[in-house]
């Protein structure tokens, strides 16, 4: 038997995401001001963090791995991780070369 997400389930998912875009986009733009500089430690988690709820959503409902056997959920999930990893070290090795 496969359970395939309900269409509520779906939309709420899409507006959980959206929700999330905006936190993203508004927490990029709080310290900007008029110059264009990296973004603060904890507004970089916070995308990093929003951005890694995100992927997981996209993997769990719309890809349906939450019906797949625990081998492929651990697989997509840590790739993800793993890129959100490479990630927040490119930005931290950027943000300390700024700081040299």
């Amino acid at each position: 038997m496969t359970t395939h997400p309900t269409t509520r389930r779906l939309v709420l998912t899409w507006l959980i995401l959206i929700a999330l875009t905006l936190v993203s986009m508004i927490s990029a733009r709080l310290d900007a001001g008029d110059h264009w500089l990296a973004l603060p430690l904890w507004s970089a988690l916070l995308v990093l963090i929003s951005t890694g709820f995100k992927a997981h959503q996209v993997l769990m409902i719309y890809l349906n791995l939450r019906v797949s056997s625990p081998a492929w959920k651990g697989a997509f999930i840590g790739l993800a991780l793993v890129i959100l990893g490479l990630i927040l070290s490119g930005y931290l090795a950027a943000r300390a070369n700024l700081l040299i």
